[in-house]
């Protein structure tokens, strides 16, 4: 449930010098990495791992001196130490991208006011040395935006493992990291070809050698910038994308609905939340995460709407089955699981009852409420499907589900009652969590 940031700090050694006895003991000390736990009033301090070693005489002592080397494994746990908690909520901090051809546009409109360096009276001199500047100009305002591009958007293992699956099941696989690569390679390329022709520029000999090199410059900076622009078009969807999903707390408790596809999930989540999604009689119509929140009293909570799950192995399972998955590994959520016994939802009441017990043994860790809904349908459901199945189900099902009905409003009440009390609960073990880490 937890997700880690590392910060990486150049191991130092420092020598303590010996005294000048002859068989000195000298300590060699490195610094660790600092965690945010070494951090006291804004300023760093350095924790000291230290090692005896036998050395020389005071003369002799740099001689003596070896830099003990680390395994793999010995460095992998010196990274652990300096990990410390990620939060959700990364998505939204992400920067306005602009548009290639907006870049292209400021860029080329600033370099183009670039006077030459004053003092200079030669003609010939004054040309060269005003045509490298814009080029050099140029280059840099196509450059900067991209350089603050790849230094905001957060390199994906940094990120809460749920907004990890949220860029992997929104965007697919690698797409992410393929097209920040993307944009690093046209800065190497924009910064290459820039010095390139502004160091051609200066060398000029004349005017109109001068000239000729800049529009040379200028139109290369352009072809480069238009042939590997749809990169930074990429990212300018990919920001809006991110920055629309649901931010979620962890600190708050949520309450996830789980059930197959069509049970009735977004009809609860309208009755319970402040959430709105869309509510259609078809499979599937929700379409990724929605996030609701409920109060009670002074209380505030999360609820979140889930795709429907299907029956079948998660290798098999769709984008959106996994993205339900993700909420229910990741986040620290009670569950909801609603079961639809009329036969309307189109997952027979076998296939529902085998789901459920798979999510059901896989989370059994969550606090669980469980609820059949459409329950005024039920009795004409059982008339006209299969008797046997709906039986099996009430006599294998889940002891203590609460019936309800949006359309009667049966049972919603309780439901609410209920929902609170999972909640309140819910809100205990997250303290007891953040009571452990702290003193971890």
């Amino acid at each position: 449930m937890n997700t880690y940031k590392t910060f990486h700090f150049l191991q130092q050694w420092r020598l303590i010098p010996s005294s000048s006895t002859a068989s000195a003991t000298s300590t060699i000390c490195f610094t660790s990495p600092i965690t945010t736990s070494h951090f006291q009033k804004g300023k760093p301090s350095a924790v000291f791992f230290c090692r005896e070693m036998q050395s020389g005489t005071g003369q002799g002592i740099a001689k003596s001196f070896k830099p003990r080397s680390f395994n793999a494994q010995e460095l992998q746990d010196l990274e652990k130490s300096a990990m410390v908690l990620e939060k959700t909520g990364a998505f939204q901090k992400l920067p306005m991208v602009m548009p290639s051809i907006d870049i292209l546009s400021s860029a080329k409109r600033k370099a183009k006011r670039v006077p030459p360096s004053k003092g200079i009276s030669n003609i010939a001199k004054r040309s060269r040395n005003q045509g490298a500047k814009q080029l050099d100009a140029l280059m840099k305002e196509l450059m900067v935006p991209l350089k603050g591009y790849m230094e905001n958007f957060p390199k994906r293992r940094f990120l809460h493992p749920y907004e990890r699956s949220l860029i992997e099941l929104t965007l697919g696989e690698g797409i992410y990291e393929e097209v920040l690569a993307s944009v690093n390679s046209l800065r190497k390329k924009i910064s290459f070809t820039g010095k390139q022709h502004a160091s051609l520029c200066a060398q000029s000999l004349t005017k109109r050698e001068a000239e000729d090199r800049l529009s040379e410059g200028i139109s290369k900076l352009e072809q480069l910038f238009e042939l590997h622009g749809k990169a930074i078009d990429d990212l300018v969807r990919i920001a809006k994308a991110l920055r629309a999903m649901p931010v979620v707390n962890p600190a708050k408790p949520t309450l996830c609905l789980v059930g197959a596809p069509n049970v009735g999930k977004s009809s609860l989540v309208r009755v319970l939340s402040t959430g709105k999604p869309e509510i259609c009689n078809y499979p599937f119509t929700t379409r990724g995460i929605l996030m609701g929140h409920i109060s009670f009293g002074y209380g505030h909570f999360q609820v979140t709407d889930t795709p429907g799950l299907l029956t079948r192995k998660d290798e098999e399972r769709n984008n959106l089955e996994k993205l339900t998955l993700a909420v229910l590994s990741h986040l620290p959520t009670a569950v909801l699981f609603v079961h639809d016994l009329t036969g309307e939802c189109g997952t027979s009441v076998c296939n529902q009852f085998i789901t459920y017990k798979d999510i059901k043994e896989r989370f059994k860790d969550h606090l669980w409420i469980d609820v059949v809904s459409k329950c005024d349908l039920l009795e004409e459901a059982q008339i006209n499907n299969s008797k046997e199945e709906v039986e099996s189900y009430k006599r294998s099902g889940p002891n203590g589900a609460l019936l309800v009905s949006v359309k009667s409003e049966k049972g919603l009440n309780e439901l609410k009652v209920r929902v609170h009390d999972l909640l309140i609960s819910q809100m205990g073990r997250i303290k007891s969590e953040m009571v452990e880490e702290e003193a971890m």
